[in-house]
């Protein structure tokens, strides 16, 4: 049999598929490989972290305070105040092992935060919503509870995954990163950990003043005023719903027995 050459037939080597349906499962496919390495990454982390003892977190992060943090002046009373309601909050927690520090961020928006070594930062954008003490020491003992389940160290794994991660996909210095607040919480916690911090929370306010009135009371501000306040669309964004959390607080209030009214205890300042 002779052979006879032939030209291959036109377009032989192009693919039947139209090129954009190609290139958008290729970065379809990239995006869901970069996603669970990131997810794969911030649960190792994660874990790593929470295995970490007390002790040696707060050596670490004794003196620590965020680069993006602005805080008002030493002097100020709601500082001093805020540090003193903290203080005895903590000391219903018999064996908490962190010694908690208060600093108020300079910030009209409304917003608290647990970070690492026992770091309690509050903003004056919350600070000025809050009209009795017993609605500040809820917010405080909210954010022990996350100390308590180490819920920031979780969220630090996160913002140190995160940010190494886009560093590397974005083509940026790896040694420029800084953890800021907002990497730290990371538009906030699970539902559950939110959740567990808000009881914790509440059983802390009833143990301190043996009620629980006005504890959830800001909340039901927020959930009720439809213009919504400037800077609580941050915090309602880092946390669960105001309604919710209410419905749920008054719930546990009635579980447990606590009395829903009582002497309520003004602001010092």
């Amino acid at each position: 049999m002779k052979f006879i050459p032939r030209q291959p037939r036109e377009g032989i080597n192009v693919s039947d598929t139209h090129p954009l349906v190609e290139a958008g499962t290729l970065v379809a496919g990239l995006t869901l490989i970069f996603v669970f390495i990131a997810l794969l990454l911030i649960f190792l982390v994660e874990i790593a972290l929470y295995f970490i003892p007390v002790e040696k977190e707060v050596a670490l992060f004794e003196d620590w305070l965020p680069e993006d943090l602005i805080t008002v002046s030493p002097a100020d009373e709601r500082l001093h105040q805020a540090q003193l309601l903290v203080d005895r909050l903590a000391f219903h927690w018999a064996d908490a092992p962190y010694t908690f520090r208060v600093e108020i961020d300079d910030s009209d928006v409304a917003n608290a935060m647990a970070l690492p070594g026992g770091l309690i930062i509050v903003t004056e954008g919350l600070l000025d919503q809050v009209e009795s003490e017993n609605e500040l020491a809820f917010v405080l003992g909210h954010e022990l509870g996350h100390f308590r389940n180490r819920d920031h160290l979780r969220a630090l794994g996160r913002g140190i995954v995160l940010s190494l991660f886009l560093a590397t996909t974005m083509g940026n210095d790896v040694s420029s990163i800084s953890v800021t607040v907002t990497d730290l919480t990371l538009r906030g916690f699970s539902r559950q950990q939110e959740s567990s911090a808000d009881e914790f929370g509440l059983a802390l306010v009833y143990t301190h003043y043996g009620h629980v009135d006005e504890a959830w009371r800001l909340f039901e501000k927020w959930d009720n005023d439809d213009r919504i306040m400037p800077g609580v669309v941050s915090y309602t964004s880092t946390h669960p719903d105001a309604g919710d959390r209410v419905e749920k607080l008054k719930d546990q209030a009635l579980r447990e027995g606590w009395p829903i009214e009582g002497l309520i205890t003004g602001l010092k300042w």
